[in-house]
């Protein structure tokens, strides 16, 4: 992951992300749900929290959460601040964005798990019987 030091911006109606949770999840009964990241049941959509925004943007504000589709969002990159502190940002597709709320939802999403199946073949029916060298 790239570290960047000092200030970025983004330019038109660009959104600048972060926050975003992609380890275990614990429900509200205290039950732990393990990661699925880069798993199937991980293909699910994800909250972040407006880091910044470019000044064309009109529909979120700083500091807003915002649910994207699975994967349309870039890879993180570290900013480092002068305090030492490091933030992880990612760039939000701006035509992704399902909802928009004030406060980071509390609810848990679920990935639909997507079932593999793997076909059977019968070995005989590569083979030719009647085939003579």
């Amino acid at each position: 992951m790239s570290v960047v030091r000092g200030k970025i911006n983004p330019i038109r109606d660009n959104i600048l992300i972060t926050d975003m949770e992609f380890g275990e999840q614990q429900s509200k009964g205290g039950i732990v749900i393990l990661s699925d990241d880069g798993k199937s049941e991980g293909v699910k959509a994800r909250w972040g929290r407006v880091w910044a925004i470019g000044p064309a943007q009109t529909d979120v504000k700083v500091g807003e959460w915002i649910l994207l589709e699975h994967g349309r969002w870039s890879r993180g990159i570290t900013i480092e601040h002068e305090d030492g502190s490091e933030t992880i940002i990612r760039r939000a597709d701006t035509k992704a964005i399902l909802m928009v709320n004030d406060v980071k939802p509390n609810e848990m999403i679920f990935g639909q798990h997507a079932q593999v199946t793997h076909a059977t073949f019968d070995p005989s029916t590569f083979a030719n019987p009647s085939f003579e060298q």
